[in-house]
C-alpha cells in the first residue's frame, strides 16, 4: 500500500507499570512475562502488531530504577538504548499512585529526546481512579517534563483505552514498507520466551526474599518426533537458603513452578512440552560479569 505507515515505538517507564502486559493486550496474546514484581522484564523484546494499514513495533524494556547491582546497570541500559533511533516513545506511568523517584529519573531521560520524536504520556490503571482524580493524576506526571507529549488514558489489565492509543500511534509512524512478516509477532526466539516464561512462574510462586535473586539458564530446547517439545533448564539462585526454598519440601515447589511455567508455554508454542527443572547456586552472579555475559546481560562501556 502506498500509504502503508511503519514504526519502532520505545514502551518505558519505571518497574511495575504494566509495560508487557500492556504489549500483551496490544497483541492479543502473551509473548511478554508478566508478574506483581518489579523487574519481571530483564531484556530488550520486540511485540509486532501488524494491521492492513501499518506495522507498530513495540520495543518493551526493562523498568528504569536505581540500580544496586551490575544486573541493574544492565537493565537500565537496555531501557536507555531503546531510546534511540526509535519513531516514537510511550512513557507508560501509573497514574493510580503520585510520581516516585524513579519517574523523576526517567523525566529527565526524556528531556534529552530529540524533539522531533513524538513522546505519547499513557496513564495507565485509569480504571482505579473516577472523577477529577484522573486530572489531577496526569498533570502530575505532565508537570515532571520538560516537552510536550500527547496524552491516552488507558487501563492495559482490563484493555481499556486502546484502540485511541493505536489510532494515536499509527498517526505518528512514517510511511513506508513493514519491517517484519505479517506473522511475526516478536523477535525472541521460543527458547528465550521459555526461560522468561520459567522465571514468571518462579516470581509467582516464591516469597518475596527470593526472586530477585534468580535467572533461568535454558540447557536444551529440542522438539521430539512426537511433536512434543523438550526443555532442560536450570534456575539460579544467589544463596543455599534461596535453593532450599525454590525446590521446597519434597520438591514440592519446583514441581508447582515447573507445572505453572509448563502451561504458559504450551499456550505461548501451541504444542506439548515435557519441562524438567534444575536448581543451582551460583553466588552473588547479579554482580559477577561473567555470569552476566552467559545469561545474555552484557554491560556496555560508558
Amino acid at each position: 500500500m502506498p500509504d502503508f505507515r511503519s514504526g519502532f515505538i520505545a514502551v518505558i517507564g519505571r518497574p511495575n507499570v504494566g509495560k508487557s502486559t500492556l504489549i500483551n493486550a496490544l497483541l492479543g496474546q502473551k509473548i511478554a512475562a508478566v508478574s506483581p514484581r518489579p523487574q519481571t522484564t530483564r531484556r530488550r523484546q520486540l511485540g509486532i502488531l501488524t494491521r492492513a494499514d501499518s506495522q507498530l513495533i513495540f520495543v518493551d524494556t526493562p523498568g528504569i530504577h536505581e540500580p544496586r547491582h551490575k544486573l541493574g546497570e544492565f537493565l537500565n541500559q537496555e531501557a536507555e538504548e531503546a531510546l534511540r533511533s526509535v519513531d516514537a516513545v510511550l512513557w507508560l506511568v501509573d497514574a493510580s499512585v503520585s510520581p516516585t523517584e524513579d519517574d523523576q529519573r526517567i523525566a529527565a531521560l526524556l528531556g534529552h529526546l530529540p524533539s522531533r520524536t513524538p513522546l505519547i504520556l499513557a496513564a495507565n490503571k485509569m480504571d482505579l481512579l473516577h472523577g477529577g482524580q484522573q486530572d489531577v493524576a496526569v498533570k502530575a506526571y505532565q508537570d515532571l517534563i520538560a516537552r510536550s507529549a500527547q496524552v491516552v488514558r488507558i487501563s492495559a489489565l482490563k484493555a481499556e483505552g486502546l484502540d485511541p492509543l493505536v489510532t494515536l500511534l499509527n498517526s505518528l509512524m512514517p510511511i513506508r514498507p513493514p519491517e517484519f512478516e505479517e506473522e511475526q509477532i516478536t523477535d525472541l526466539y521460543e527458547r528465550e520466551i521459555a526461560a522468561d516464561l520459567i522465571r514468571e512462574a518462579a516470581l509467582l510462586k516464591l516469597r518475596d526474599e527470593v526472586p530477585h535473586g534468580i535467572a533461568v539458564r535454558i540447557d536444551e530446547f529440542s522438539e521430539r518426533p512426537n511433536g512434543t517439545a523438550y526443555i532442560e533448564a536450570t534456575v539460579l539462585v544467589e544463596r543455599d537458603s534461596q535453593k532450599g526454598i525454590v525446590i521446597g519440601e519434597g520438591a514440592r515447589m519446583l514441581k508447582q513452578i515447573g507445572t505453572k511455567a509448563r502451561q504458559e508455554i504450551e499456550a505461548m508454542g501451541g504444542h506439548p512440552v515435557y519441562l524438567q527443572l534444575h536448581v543451582k547456586v551460583e553466588k552473588d552472579w547479579r554482580n559477577r560479569e561473567s555470569v552476566l555475559r552467559r545469561l545474555g546481560y552484557r554491560l556496555k562501556e560508558r
